[in-house]
């Protein structure tokens, strides 16, 4: 099983410096996200400080780029990484999309896959000046158009981050690889994404090796594991507080403790929140706990995952937690230790690191 790693920074210089460290201990993709940074663009400055690992959007949202400019900024990406560019898509919310980004929020599971095939014709027939012409819930009418430049690939890989059961069964029907929710379980993956992965498949006459299944794992790592949890409570409470997860929780048997995550979010209780999150409910979703733990936690997704993305948790942290956390992932997972110079090295002797 492959480990991936999005690689979290306070600044560009240290992203580099992460980057150069999940490349160093091994890991397979560094993905980048898009809420706080675009993600193109710290895809793009990863890609400057390696030279092996892959580098993944994980994800950028399908719906607020036109699909032709998404296709590209992949190739873009593909070209200045030397091919080593993974395109990771999400639809996200109806609130995302309508509220932030002034999108319709119109048959999002056509849209997503009007949008995949429009970014795979593009990037495959672009450089040729042949005509593309798509119309569905997205659209193009290309013609007159020759791109100048050739790719450094006719295929990129595009994966698609879904949840729910259409989306899921899309990803088997199409994509390249499917990518987790940020939080996640092996019950979670074996019960609810699998049937529906392998649906998908089904209904294109794909075999299972034609998709790269990605689970994710947050989590921080410490020899005090009560601490580790308690410092990911706050990430989970930021989920739990997005009622279209709802059922997410339910199926772990939380769904009492989200709605009261709920209530106190509309309330503007942080504290509140974090606090109705058990250690019970931490250790379900995450892997956070002592590095026996984590191990023992991870080891779970063997045979169920190709690969497994690890996160540091980043919400209603100091960013010193957050980086000390990334810190721990590296050191625990990866194959080689990180420089010790490195921006994101283990603290000194004596100190946790967490503030």
């Amino acid at each position: 099983m492959d480990l991936d790693l999005y690689a979290w920074s306070d600044s560009f210089e240290e992203l580099k410096q992460a980057a150069a460290d999940a490349e160093r201990a091994g890991f397979r993709t560094l993905w980048s996200a898009e809420l706080d940074r675009s993600g193109f663009v710290p895809a793009a400055v990863m890609a400057g400080a390696t030279s092996e690992i892959r580098l993944g959007t994980g994800i950028v949202w399908a719906f607020p780029r036109s699909p032709m400019v998404t296709a590209l900024s992949a190739l873009d990406l593909d070209e200045l990484s030397g091919g080593r560019m993974v395109l990771g898509l999400g639809s996200g919310v109806r609130r995302l999309n309508e509220a932030w980004h002034d999108v319709d929020w119109d048959r999002p599971v056509r849209r997503l896959e009007d949008t995949v095939r429009i970014v795979r014709a593009f990037i495959a027939g672009a450089h040729e000046g042949k005509p593309i012409r798509h119309e569905g819930a997205a659209s193009i009418d290309l013609r007159g158009y020759r791109r100048a430049f050739r790719p450094e690939r006719e295929s990129i890989p595009v994966y698609l981050a879904a949840v729910g059961e259409q989306m899921t069964r899309l990803a088997g029907r199409i994509a390249d690889g499917w990518l987790a929710h940020e939080l996640g379980s092996p019950d979670y993956l074996r019960e609810r994404i699998l049937p529906n992965i392998r649906a998908g498949l089904r209904q294109a006459g794909r075999e299972r090796s034609r998709i790269d299944l990605v689970a994710s794992a947050c989590g921080v790592v410490l020899p005090d594991g009560r601490e580790a949890r308690r410092l990911t409570a706050g990430l989970v409470a930021f989920y739990a507080s997005v009622k279209t997860y709802t059922g997410f929780f339910e199926f772990h048997g939380f769904g009492a403790e989200a709605r009261r995550i709920q209530a106190a979010f509309a309330e503007g209780d942080i504290r509140g929140m974090i606090e109705s999150v058990p250690d019970e409910m931490v250790d379900a979703l995450t892997i956070s706990g002592t590095p026996e733990e984590a191990r023992r936690k991870l080891a779970a997704y063997e045979g169920l995952a190709d690969a497994v993305k690890l996160s540091p948790p980043t919400h209603y942290v100091p960013k010193s937690v957050t980086r000390a956390a990334q810190t721990s992932l590296i050191e625990t997972f990866g194959s080689v230790r990180p420089a010790r110079h490195s921006s994101v090295s283990p603290p000194a002797s004596g100190d946790t690191g967490f503030a």
